[in-house]
């Protein structure tokens, strides 16, 4: 049967638990501010493998341990600093590389560790804590009720997911598109209980929910009815106005089989997102823009029998927008040698990604670093700065 479900709540009401790394469309979150510059947090749910989104060619075991997942990719086509390269699905954001405006942070990850669950990897990269279940909001949500003026708007929930790194007491607005799903509820129910304990059929579910939503919708927007774009579009409208934060996920990263094929849609559908946020904002607001996309952990370094790759550990963020300081691969970055590699099977986080997200918080937001690691990131050091921002 065909669903479509529709609900209208306030923000504090109950919407249950996201599908995790399933690669259903959520919600995006909308929070209005008096200041001036816009941030935008997107969600990569399902573990991107940020060696084969940006990859270290220049690594000597690189071509070793991806071999497979290269084939006859060039990577001088998609070189960045002559030792990383984009994925060829990133390549409409190489302009952008170039005009400064979108950089990669490597090799970083939450404090989460070993266990390599979607559900609890997520929870802690909403929650922005050091460990599960220690608060019960999300980051962004503590960091709004630190500003002075924020305002709200009604609260609307459509289709399934939610942005916990917006939950909170302070109130913000909701809005998803609509999205027909040829599932029963009890079926999807059925997906949620078993993808976690099976990794191959977590992978082949993701795609094929995936390739049945790229054939969903013509109509509406320059998106085609694509409902990643949709979201894009819906963000970009309300950023231009009195929004200064939007937070939406994009799911789909879990690559355990046919990551050649799996990975490639997805960064595809990151691709389009963030250009199409370029152009719908417009020259004097995208100058003003900062977009960070977070994923809940990395990959294994090797490929395994089915041609995808495991939960794993150290991951890459991207950063876009006219705000940010691109053309730079940020971070620490550890080698790929065996020795080099966390448990010897994954790349080793040398970075937080709660870091990088406060440092940009207290540079768009004006947030010092005493309420960053003290409430927004509970016991976090934030280091010194990057320099992310312009």
């Amino acid at each position: 049967m065909s669903l479509s479900r529709r609900a209208f709540v306030a923000r504090s009401a109950a919407i249950g638990c996201s599908l995790a790394a399933s690669p259903f469309l959520t919600r995006v979150s909308l929070a209005s501010a008096p200041w001036d510059t816009r941030l935008v947090v997107i969600m990569l749910r399902g573990a991107m493998d940020g060696l084969d989104a940006v990859r270290p060619y220049g690594a000597p075991e690189f071509a070793t341990y991806r071999a497979e997942l290269m084939g006859q990719d060039n990577v001088a086509e998609h070189d960045l600093d002559g030792y990383f390269a984009l994925h060829p699905a990133l390549s409409p954001l190489l302009p952008l590389w170039r005009e400064g405006q979108f950089g990669v942070v490597h090799a970083v990850s939450t404090p989460y560790r070993d266990k390599r669950s979607h559900f609890d990897g997520q929870d802690l990269l909403e929650s922005g804590a050091e460990g599960l279940g220690a608060v019960k909001d999300g980051w962004l949500n503590r960091a709004l009720g630190l500003l002075p003026g924020v305002d709200s708007r009604t609260a609307f929930a459509i289709g399934y997911g939610e942005m916990k790194v917006l939950e909170g007491p302070v109130p913000v607005a909701d809005w998803s598109p609509e999205v027909e799903l040829s599932m029963s509820a009890q079926a999807i129910r059925l997906a949620e209980q078993v993808m976690e304990d099976d990794p191959a059929f977590h992978a082949a579910f993701a795609e094929a929910i995936m390739l049945a939503e790229d054939e969903t919708g013509s109509e509406g927007g320059k998106g085609g009815g694509k409902p990643h774009l949709r979201v894009a579009e819906y963000a970009a409208q309300q950023l231009r106005g009195d929004t200064r934060i939007a937070a939406f996920s994009l799911n789909g990263w879990d690559t355990h089989a046919r990551q050649g094929r799996v990975i490639s849609t997805a960064l595809t559908r990151l691709s389009d997102t963030i250009t199409t946020l370029r152009e719908d904002l417009g020259p004097e607001i995208w100058g003003k823009t900062a977009v960070v996309a977070m994923t809940e952990f990395g990959r294994t370094v090797r490929v395994n029998g089915t041609g995808g790759t495991d939960h794993g550990t150290g991951g890459a963020m991207f950063l876009a927008g006219g705000a940010v300081k691109g053309g730079k691969v940020y971070g620490q970055w550890p080698g790929l040698s065996e020795d080099a590699l966390y448990q010897r099977r994954d790349l080793m986080p040398t970075g937080d990604v709660r870091a990088t997200a406060g440092w940009l918080l207290h540079g768009m937001a004006g947030l010092d670093r005493a309420a960053l690691e003290g409430t927004i990131f509970p016991g976090l050091d934030l280091g010194s700065d990057p320099g992310l921002l312009l």
